[in-house]
């Protein structure tokens, strides 16, 4: 080889080290280690929100891209054994119809998403004990075979049964912190234990789920330094996703008669948990459009990379109701399928076309 060759090889070789050292430091300054004084300043500043929510997105489009990832959403019981104050599929909460999808009805409905294109089927349900580990996991074999990634957001279970569910093939697993105020979660989640719902997080990250977890903005009698902590706790936790959602209250729980919370305080709390945990998938929660007939919209523009389009069907759609105002709940499947398409577009943004698993930061391309 000639030397003119050999230098020229040496100087790609220095030049590509170059690249990756820089790339490297651009993170490491660019992830925000906040501490709690500085998110809850921000959290307060009214004035500096659209600032904020700018970064977020600029943070959003250099470590997640362009791309939104579609989750087609299945809400197959409303039944639940829990008594949360402000949750309307409430064990107490005597005006609910109640239903719950047989194992065909289920399938069956994640075969049409599939159908219409979703590359992950979320299976969420009150705590419907029904569903046992043997029931599920012949639902989570059944809809494999559709090449999907599945989620499960059903609430608290047993590390036998979580291991049950992976191994039948379950990708994911959605379960809401709520908030990280010990006495205000014991407060609202009366005969529950923030503890075990903790434990039930380290248990889905030790068998390898990528983790879902959230919080709500606005519950009374929380204050914005526990919105901070549990930002703070959702960083500590590494979770592979965070929703964050405003509280509404519903007219047929005990508190009926509380004030709600804010769009722009979900949405300055959304962008911070963008730019704590800058490559993690982060959902435009339907319950935003639900305060503001573009909230899906708004979060996209603020750190969100996630949709997940209701696919549940019939009268389902309607009688699955946490909280009033709930959206679409007229409309077909293939109708929200399209429709959130043509808004995601409207901005400039790309239906993601893979399964949207979380890519850490260490695993992208060259880094």
């Amino acid at each position: 080889m000639k030397k003119a060759e050999l230098y020229h090889i040496n100087i790609c070789y220095k030049f590509q080290k170059q690249l990756v050292f820089g790339a490297w430091f651009y993170i490491l300054n660019s992830m925000k280690k906040l501490d709690k004084t500085e998110i809850v300043r921000r959290l307060k500043d009214d004035a500096g929100q659209e600032e904020l929510l700018k970064e977020a997105d600029e943070v959003r489009r250099r470590y997640v891209g362009d791309e939104v990832h579609l989750r087609g959403l299945i809400e197959f019981s409303n039944i639940c054994r829990n008594n949360c104050m402000y949750c309307g599929i409430r064990r107490d909460n005597k005006c609910l119809n109640r239903y719950r999808m047989t194992e065909e009805e289920l399938i069956e409905t994640a075969r049409r998403g599939a159908e219409l294109g979703f590359k992950t089927i979320v299976m969420q349900s009150g705590e419907d004990m029904y569903y046992s580990a043997e029931r599920m996991c012949r639902i989570v074999e059944a809809i494999k075979k559709f090449d999907v990634a599945i989620t499960l957001s059903m609430g608290e279970r047993s590390y036998e049964e979580y291991k049950a569910f992976k191994e039948a093939g379950a990708d994911r697993y959605l379960m809401r912190i709520e908030t990280t105020d010990k006495d205000l979660y014991h407060k609202l989640d009366p005969e529950m234990s923030w503890q075990h719902r903790y434990e039930c997080l380290l248990m889905l990250k030790e068998l390898g789920y990528e983790l879902g977890s959230g919080s709500m903005v606005g519950l009374p009698g929380q204050s914005v330094e526990s919105i901070a902590d549990d930002l703070l706790f959702m960083q500590k936790l590494d979770v592979d996703m965070a929703g964050i959602g405003p509280f509404i209250p519903h007219h047929q729980t005990p508190l009926k008669d509380a004030a709600g919370g804010t769009l722009d305080l979900a949405l300055r709390t959304m962008s911070l948990m963008r730019i704590m945990l800058p490559d993690i998938n982060i959902p435009a929660t339907t319950a935003m459009e639900s305060l503001h007939p573009q909230g899906r919209i708004k979060a996209l523009k603020c750190g969100a990379n996630v949709v997940m389009p209701n696919i549940t069907e019939g009268e389902y759609r309607k009688l699955y109701e946490l909280y009033p105002g709930k959206i679409c709940v007229d409309d077909t499947p293939a109708h929200c399928r399209s429709c959130i398409g043509l808004k995601i577009m409207s901005i400039g943004r790309t239906i993601g076309q893979g399964y949207g698993s979380h890519k850490k930061v260490s695993e992208q391309k060259g880094c």
